[in-house]
């Protein structure tokens, strides 16, 4: 096993299926290794429409466009009241096909894109469980692992890629998981079935609803009459009665009317789940022998839906490094350092307009009374467009509300010279 693969992945989410995917279709050998036997739950389900474009650049998007996936055109938002706004029609803002994104549930969209990267010529295995990192003088050689037999080997590679989601392999090992010191929030949340949706290109919208309190309820429809609904706020906010799910859910249904209605003709139709620690990320991307991706190496709020654009963004950036590494016949953590930048850039430019839109002084309607010319800026950063200068966007946005400094972590592990 020493010399058969160039890459282990840790995980075949759509971070670590993006980067085996870029890579196998640039002719690397790839192994991806799944702890789980996909298909399997997460959560996670609406696109941005930027997602477009990297699934179009590893040849992906003819699967999606061939999906059962529901169709979504918009956003829209909910005031406490249950007051709706005007849905936001992503074509009003891009003349592109990428202006109808998806609606996904993630059993079948991550086991399609896995597929995919099996089809570009990755190798994968499930039922594998990754118990630590091969660490030879500072630097990671690969992996301890073991399969569903019980079995346990080594293997190793020149490179290895950390897209264990939200487990955060690397983070728990090396002790470098840093939580955002403002975004402390939990979220409780289940699917209904036969629950209500809107009608015409509004079907299949992304809502997000207000309570009072700083929080919100996310409404994402899925196919076979299903929708996603879960609420957000502060732990101590969600917890403040106890810790029974279903009463805590049930509880704040009541703030907003219209998630009310539009839940009460359907019927529950999985367990109620909850998770916290919302925001953090990584000390380091990188280290000698190691990157991370996706959710491994960073979460932010899922306020904006940038959860599953940063995956797959992030592993594609990912598996270009790689590659440039192995070309290099360099696989030191300085050679991360430009994937490091341009990832924390893009989160740092969400992680702003999540604060902003925290703030409990700050609204976009009058933010946008005041500054409409930067209309396009604003809308250009919720569809994904992360990629561009947006320092006149939040230089205004920096009258109305206090932003974030930028984090100090997420860079590679270089030694001091």
């Amino acid at each position: 096993m020493m010399d058969a693969y160039e890459t282990l992945i840790i995980g075949g989410g759509p971070a670590g299926a993006m980067t085996a995917a870029v890579l196998a279709r640039r002719g690397r050998r790839v192994l991806v290794i799944e702890k789980e036997k996909f298909p399997r739950y997460h959560i996670g389900e609406s696109m941005l429409p930027y997602c477009y474009f990297p699934m179009q650049r590893v040849g992906f998007l003819d699967k999606m466009k061939n999906s059962r996936f529901v169709k979504k055109y918009s956003v829209q938002f909910v005031s406490p009241n249950g007051k709706i706004s005007a849905p936001f029609y992503f074509t009003q803002h891009m003349d592109h096909e990428a202006a109808q994104t998806w609606q996904v549930p993630r059993a079948e969209f991550d086991a399609l894109l896995l597929d995919h990267a099996l089809e570009s010529g990755a190798e994968v295995i499930e039922d594998t469980a990754v118990k630590d990192f091969l660490v030879e003088d500072g630097r990671v050689v690969g992996l301890a692992v073991r399969g569903a037999d019980g079995a346990e080997r080594e293997l190793r590679a020149p490179m290895t890629v950390d897209a264990s989601g939200r487990a955060s392999l690397a983070i728990s090992r090396f002790r470098w998981r840093k939580m955002d010191p403002v975004l402390n929030k939990a979220a409780v949340w289940t699917q209904y079935k036969g629950a209500m949706r809107d009608e015409g290109l509004d079907e299949g919208a992304t809502t997000v609803a207000y309570i009072p309190d700083n929080g919100w309820f996310w409404y994402i429809p899925l196919p076979d009459d299903i929708v996603s609904v879960g609420v957000v706020a502060e732990r101590e906010y969600l917890y403040r009665d106890g810790r029974d799910l279903e009463t805590i859910f049930h509880r704040e249904v009541k703030e907003n009317p219209w998630i009310a209605e539009h839940l009460a003709p359907g019927v529950r139709h999985t367990d109620f789940l909850a998770t916290g620690e919302y925001s953090y990320r990584s000390e380091f991307c990188a280290i000698d022998g190691l990157t991370l991706a996706g959710d491994a190496f960073a979460f932010l709020d899922p306020v904006f839906s940038s959860g599953l654009f940063l995956a797959l963004r992030g592993g594609e950036m990912a598996g270009e490094a790689v590659d440039a590494a192995l070309t290099a016949g360099d696989v030191s953590a300085a050679r991360f350092s430009a994937y490091g930048e341009e990832l924390c850039a893009m989160m740092e430019t969400m992680r702003k307009l999540v604060y902003a839109f925290y703030d409990t002084e700050f609204r976009f309607k009058d933010f946008l009374m005041k500054y409409p010319e930067l209309r396009g800026d604003l809308t250009d950063c919720l569809i994904g467009y992360l990629e561009k200068d947006f320092n006149p966007l939040f230089n205004a946005i920096a009258e109305f509300v206090d932003l974030p400094q930028p984090l100090a972590h997420g860079r590679p592990l270089v030694p001091c010279p």
